[in-house]
């Protein structure tokens, strides 16, 4: 029996309707803020299509730390092959992309200046939006990277090598910081107090396995700021207790002061992260940033907050270090929200969350 032409149009439409309904969002996101050169697809409704990263690990142990000037050029010497390599993987042609976004700051500016300008090329060839991204709020939402359905407002701890904060989630792109370092970011002590011990670098991830080792309670170390009821933080006089410790000891004793140096990190972020909860009432935590990946941290946040009735959600270990995902994920999420920034490609070596404005 044919179908009549009424009919097939009829079907016709019904099919074109379908193919937009299910037509999926893809974001374009790099990151270059600092010693990673991070590419990624991120798609809302299918998560994460492809991600390609480059560590400079290796470039940058043996300075003990990150040169900015070899981060720059380490980052432009890969950033096009990065690209590549992500697009082959999510089969997303880069013309069918949505938008790019790039990490526009905080960071190390030549690193951000290699980053904003592979993205404002590619715009620029393949006539898609260019969105700048917080590198803070990548790292802020990374957690809802996995699709875990949490509405505004939230409390959120990042916990990084350059920033220590506690900071109220109103909405996206609405931040108030609660508390934050005074001296030293969390991360910086982990790396610091590593290299006292005589760990390789990157020294967090070394302190955490040797504490692992470790008797805990043998020696005792500050809990700074935490005899008063503050939600800043400290950690430059922690480091120096710990330095101390480490001149009077012997190396016998090592694993015990990382387990020492450890215990009393997450216990001043276990404390005010209680402080927090209760001062503004409430009941979801975020933790992100590269010491998110620490397992005592995790673990400790977890027994602490079920007993208050709330709940603490970690991104991926994966993604808790800088990486692409985070920034497509908040390209994404700008992009579908409204007002996307000006055509010029700004890039800022300082910048506050609180200078972040919702979508229109």
């Amino acid at each position: 029996m044919r179908k009549s032409p009424r009919l097939q149009s009829a079907q016709a439409d019904q099919c074109k309707h379908l193919k937009d309904f299910i037509r999926v969002m893809a974001v374009l996101g790099i990151e270059s803020s600092c010693d990673e050169t991070a590419v990624a697809v991120y798609c809302p409704q299918r998560g994460l299509l492809a991600e390609a990263l480059r560590s400079q690990v290796d470039i940058h142990a043996e300075y003990g730390g990150v040169v900015p000037e070899l981060a720059s050029r380490d980052h432009i010497r890969h950033l096009p092959r990065l690209v590549r390599k992500a697009l082959a993987e999510s089969g997303v042609p880069g013309p069918e992309l949505d938008a790019v976004a790039y990490t526009a700051g905080p960071g190390l500016i030549g690193a951000l200046l290699a980053g904003a300008a592979v993205a404002a090329g590619l715009v620029q060839a393949w006539g898609r939006p260019l969105i700048p991204v917080h590198h803070m709020e990548g790292h802020l939402l990374a957690p809802l990277i996995a699709g875990d359905a949490v509405d505004f407002p939230f409390l959120a701890l990042l916990v990084s090598g350059g920033h220590t904060l506690l900071i109220e989630c109103r909405a996206l792109g609405d931040y108030q910081v609660l508390g934050q370092t005074l001296d030293d970011a969390v991360g910086e002590a982990f790396d610091k107090t590593a290299s006292l011990l005589d760990l390789p670098y990157p020294g967090g991830p070394a302190l955490a396995a040797l504490a692992a080792q470790g008797q805990p309670g043998r020696f005792a170390l500050p809990r700074p700021l935490t005899s008063k009821r503050s939600l800043d933080f400290s950690f430059s006089g922690l480091k120096t207790a710990a330095m101390l410790l480490v001149r009077d000891t012997s190396a016998a004793d090592r694993a015990d002061i990382a387990r020492a140096f450890e215990d009393a990190v997450v216990d001043t972020l276990v404390k005010k992260c209680l402080w927090a909860l209760a001062d503004t009432g409430l009941r979801t935590l975020f933790v992100a940033g590269g010491v998110a990946a620490n397992q005592s941290l995790r673990q400790q946040l977890q027994v602490a907050l079920e007993p208050q009735g709330a709940q603490v959600l970690f991104p991926p270990p994966a993604l808790c270090t800088d990486n692409g995902a985070m920034i497509a994920h908040v390209g994404s999420l700008r992009l579908a929200q409204g007002r996307l920034p000006p055509c010029e490609v700004p890039t800022r070596a300082r910048w506050s969350l609180a200078d972040l404005e919702p979508p229109a």
